[in-house]
């Protein structure tokens, strides 16, 4: 058995085991998207693993489209990642919240987008230069997404325990490490096929690593979810209240112009 080989098969195994624990301890029904996302790489390896076998160009057009499905569905979960932390303030916060996080998330990914632009990338034909700058722009996100919380988490009342953290921590040792491996990717070119290759296999032994840690962390118990600071709370009804009375601005200075142009 191929080092490639078994490196799939034990990434297959693992993600079984992480979906049958998210079943087992009903952590689907807090965060479902998550659990889908999940679902959904285990469906694309093997929707990559039958693009594989066509010629290169319908196989990097069908890579492009499930690199865009992938795309979509994990800033869905961040999303929804997002809303789980907010969770002890949730009842406190406006109904159109998640649209307001759903925005910052968007206008990240508009920021960091033109930045995926690594020297090297224009070697590639222009499908794979998609591929390479959704996989950049998506690991910055997840990346961004960990050191936020990590950062934050005593203003979240969130620790290592918590669900979202571990989460988060999981997608974020991942993705530096295929950031990290995408660059040096740009910067070796494909001339060293043999270190090129090695360097793919890196990634996944990252993934193994993120999904032995999510194993690990899911088949135990987590205490129930603190309250937020007083700080962190005052400020988050502060913004809502921002946000509110923003919104009624915009809705009434609307609501005069529709009633000047009548007049």
């Amino acid at each position: 058995m191929t080092l490639d080989t078994s490196l799939e098969l034990v990434s297959t195994l693992l993600q079984i085991t992480v979906i049958g624990l998210l079943l087992f301890r009903r952590i689907y029904k807090n965060l479902p998207l998550f659990s889908s996302y999940l679902v959904w790489l285990l469906l694309a390896q093997g929707i990559n693993l039958v693009l594989s076998r066509y010629p290169t160009t319908v196989y990097e057009r069908g890579f492009l489209t499930v690199s865009v499905v992938d795309s979509a569905f994990l800033f869905c979960a961040l999303v929804e990642l997002s809303m789980s932390v907010l969770k002890p303030a949730r009842a406190s916060l406006p109904r159109w919240t998640f649209l307001v996080i759903s925005g910052v998330f968007a206008l990240a990914f508009l920021l960091v987008w033109p930045f995926a632009n690594p020297p090297g990338v224009g070697q590639w034909n222009l499908p794979s230069q998609y591929i390479i700058h959704l996989d950049i722009t998506t690991s910055v996100l997840r990346i961004v997404f960990f050191l936020a919380l990590a950062a934050f988490s005593q203003l979240l009342s969130i620790g290592w325990r918590d669900r979202e953290l571990q989460i988060a921590t999981g997608f974020g040792f991942f993705s530096l490490v295929n950031l990290s491996v995408t660059l040096l990717h740009m910067n070796q070119g494909a001339s060293d096929s043999y270190r090129y290759h090695y360097l793919d296999d890196v990634v996944a032994g990252s993934f193994i690593i993120s999904m032995v840690y999510w194993v690990v962390s899911f088949a135990q118990k987590v205490p129930e979810r603190r309250e937020f600071t007083p700080q962190m709370e005052s400020f988050l009804l502060a913004l809502a209240g921002q946000a509110r009375s923003t919104r009624m601005a915009m809705t009434s200075s609307t609501e005069f112009k529709k009633g000047k142009m009548k007049d």
